[in-house]
C-alpha cells in the first residue's frame, strides 16, 4: 500500500471518529424536542366572584386559607394571587385570581383530592357567587 493511501485512511478515521465525539456531545433532536417540556409549568388559574353577602374579614380568610396551602400539600410548585386591577371592565365580577402551579399533571391530580385542599374547598364554598378554574401548560 502507500504511503499516501495509509495516510488519508488515518485521516479519514480520524475525521469520523472526530464527527462521532462531537455528535455524541451534541444534544439529539429529541433531547432537544423534551428539552422545552421539562421547562413548563402546570397552571392551575382559579378566580372567584364573591357573594354579596360576603364580607372584607370572609374574604380576607379565605384568601390567608389559600395562600397557606402550598405549606400543607408538597405537589405545590409555587403559588401567587392578587386582586382585579384591569380597568377594562371585563372581569364580570370576578375580583381575586390565584395561580397555582404543578410540575406535573399527577401533582396537580393529587392536589385536587386533598384534605387541605378539600378544607379549603369547605371555607370557600359558601362565599363564592362563582368560580372559573383554568388549566394550561406554560409555553416556552
Amino acid at each position: 500500500m502507500s504511503l499516501c493511501f495509509l495516510m488519508s485512511c488515518r485521516a479519514g478515521i480520524l475525521l469520523a471518529f472526530a464527527m462521532a465525539v462531537v455528535v455524541s456531545a451534541t444534544p439529539s433532536a429529541a433531547a432537544s424536542a423534551a428539552e422545552p417540556a421539562a421547562a413548563r409549568t402546570l397552571r392551575h388559574v382559579v378566580l372567584f366572584r364573591f357573594k354579596d353577602s360576603s364580607t372584607p374579614a370572609d374574604v380576607a380568610r379565605i384568601v390567608e386559607a389559600f395562600r397557606g396551602l402550598p405549606q400543607r400539600i408538597p405537589e405545590i410548585k409555587g403559588f401567587e394571587w392578587g386582586t382585579n386591577v384591569s380597568p377594562e371592565g371585563k372581569a364580570e365580577g370576578f375580583t381575586h385570581c390565584f395561580f397555582v402551579s404543578f410540575a406535573t399533571e399527577a401533582d396537580r391530580d393529587a392536589y385536587l383530592p386533598h384534605p387541605a385542599h378539600k378544607e379549603f374547598v369547605g371555607i370557600v364554598g359558601p362565599h363564592v357567587d362563582k368560580v372559573c378554574v383554568v388549566d394550561y401548560w406554560t409555553q416556552p
